[in-house]
């Protein structure tokens, strides 16, 4: 194994999340009159920043103002059916397949992270939990990743990244990272291979991949 830490994403990744993440996206749209998407489209096209993928879906411009709005009407129908979301089917023995050190980074509210950990049974198996410390979502992950290596002092030569979207994939590239992506989540796996990452369809396997980068 050549590299000795594992970062995992959590929604759409360890958290089987997305039927959530569409209802939610299409109470946001519906309140501003757009047309709602099915879990095809939204995985077809969702990226982030997310005000574009908001932009693409309702045919105009969405500024700062209109993306903080809808920010929150998706966060707060999110909330209501979070309870009713699993854990991927084999997240709990991929996270035993790794032989190093891991830790969780999100772009869910900390505050609201850390007790899920916990509720999903997942305390104290992770060095580091870290979720986004702002009131408004949707950016990239880049800048996220770098404060979370640089809080487990680690550099991005020892880190691989398991996640579900191409901009995980930007993220690790631009802390020197390695990634592998994973198919079960928020893009649609064509978009994921197209990319030239390493793409696994389960978690197990996704682990086993990264064990050899």
């Amino acid at each position: 194994m050549a590299r000795t830490h594992l970062v995992w994403d959590w929604n759409g990744t360890l958290l089987d999340d997305l039927s959530l993440v569409v209802s939610s996206t299409n109470e946001a749209f519906a309140a501003v009159g757009g047309r709602a998407v099915d879990a095809d489209e939204h995985r077809r096209r969702f990226r982030r920043p997310v005000a574009e993928f908001y932009a693409e879906v309702l045919e105009r411009a969405v500024d700062d103002e209109e993306f903080g709005r809808l920010d929150r009407i998706f966060h707060d129908a999110y909330r209501l059916g979070l309870t009713n979301m699993a854990l991927a089917a084999d997240a709990s023995a991929a996270l035993k397949e790794w032989p190093g050190t891991q830790s969780l980074l999100s772009m869910w509210f900390h505050s609201e992270l850390v007790p899920a950990v916990e509720t999903y049974g997942l305390a104290g198996i992770f060095a580091r939990v870290d979720g986004l410390r702002a009131e408004l979502g949707g950016h990239l992950k880049a800048g996220h990743l770098a404060e979370h290596l640089a809080g487990l002092e680690l550099g991005g030569e020892q880190v691989v990244l398991i996640g579900d979207s191409l901009d995980d994939a930007a993220a690790a590239d631009a802390a020197g990272g390695k990634v592998v992506l994973y198919t079960g989540g928020f893009t649609d796996p064509s978009r994921l291979r197209a990319s030239g990452r390493p793409v696994a369809d389960t978690l197990v396997e996704a682990v086993t991949i990264a064990r050899t980068l």
